[in-house]
């Protein structure tokens, strides 16, 4: 079995979820503030750690079988990720998708979203200014 941090689609009520049905949820979890977090083409995001200038960043920790992890979640995920470990802000190793900056192609759209601590306030922010030209009566 596997501790796994969930940062992004694979969350519940994401897109991705059905890739961890069946695993345990063990609830709400935050890394250590040692990662920088990126949207990468909006449609997924990284965590990247960093020696200076990290921030905690909020996700789900789940535990899951290695055939779960290799077999439905891992065939899943974005080239742009890689499994590897983490730090929680309680200490803990556990396991995680690490952003792979050299298997980005050049001219992705790459956001740091760090700040807005994660991918689920990254998407309320981008739904907010979804209408913006609405509100401002450009539409």
């Amino acid at each position: 079995m596997r501790r796994m941090f969930l940062n992004g689609t694979a969350m519940s009520g994401q897109k991705d979820h059905g890739a961890v049905a069946g695993a345990t949820f063990l609830g709400p979890a935050r890394t250590a503030p040692h990662y920088r977090f990126f949207a990468v083409r909006d449609e997924f995001p990284g965590l990247f750690p960093v020696a200076s200038g990290g921030l905690s960043i909020v996700g789900e920790l789940y535990e899951l079988s290695e055939e779960m992890l290799y077999e439905s979640l891992m065939p899943q995920e974005p080239r742009e990720l890689e499994l590897g470990a983490i730090e929680l802000d309680n200490g803990d190793i556990v396991n995680a998708m690490i952003l792979q900056p050299e298997r980005l192609t050049p001219g992705d759209k790459v956001v740091d979203i760090a700040d807005l601590g994660g991918f689920r306030a990254y998407q309320a922010h981008l739904a907010a200014n979804a209408s913006r030209d609405e509100r401002l009566g450009l539409a």
